[in-house]
C-alpha cells in the first residue's frame, strides 16, 4: 500500500496531489478531481485544527496519506486515507448539513467542506485510536453501476 508522510500544513497540498495522481491509473483519471478536492479539504482541516495547540512549524505536525484499491460489495473502490496525531476529532460526527438554498451572505461559516467530502465519496469512515485520527474515503470507479 503506497503512502507518504507529509508535514501537516497547507504547503503540502501539491505534494499530496502529485502522490494521488501517481497512484490513479489513466483508466480512472475521471476520478482525480473528486479525490483531490476531498483530500485537499481534509488536509486544510488537519493543518488548521489537528495541531492547533502545537507550534505551526513543529516537525511533529505530520500526516500520513495513503491509498489502495479495494473491492467493496463486489465493486472496485479507490480508498484514500489520512492519519494525523493531533487533537482527536471526527469531522463527520455532528456535522450539520449546510443550507445551500441560502445566499452565501446568509449562510453560517463552516461545514460546507465536510458536506462536500461526504457527497463526492461513496463511503467515509473515521477512526480514532492509539493517539491518532484516521479518515478513510472511498471513491467508486466509473465501472460500477
Amino acid at each position: 500500500m503506497p503512502e507518504v508522510t507529509l508535514h501537516a500544513d497547507k504547503d503540502c497540498i501539491q505534494e499530496a496531489m502529485d502522490f494521488l495522481r501517481k497512484h490513479l491509473t489513466e483508466k480512472h483519471e475521471d476520478m482525480i478531481t473528486h479525490v483531490e478536492l476531498a483530500v485537499e479539504e481534509l488536509i486544510v482541516n488537519i493543518a488548521s485544527y489537528a495541531y492547533a495547540d502545537n507550534e505551526q512549524n513543529s516537525g511533529s505536525n505530520k500526516l500520513l496519506l495513503g491509498c489502495r484499491w479495494v473491492n467493496m460489495d463486489g465493486h472496485d473502490q479507490f480508498c484514500v486515507w489520512l492519519r494525523d496525531w493531533g487533537r482527536p476529532f471526527d469531522p463527520f460526527k455532528g456535522a450539520n448539513t449546510p443550507n445551500t438554498s441560502l445566499n452565501v451572505e446568509e449562510r453560517q461559516v463552516g461545514g460546507l467542506g465536510v458536506h462536500l467530502v461526504k457527497h463526492i465519496s461513496s463511503h467515509y469512515i473515521y477512526s480514532g485510536s492509539d493517539g491518532s485520527n484516521t479518515v478513510e474515503l472511498y471513491f467508486s470507479t466509473g465501472d460500477n453501476p
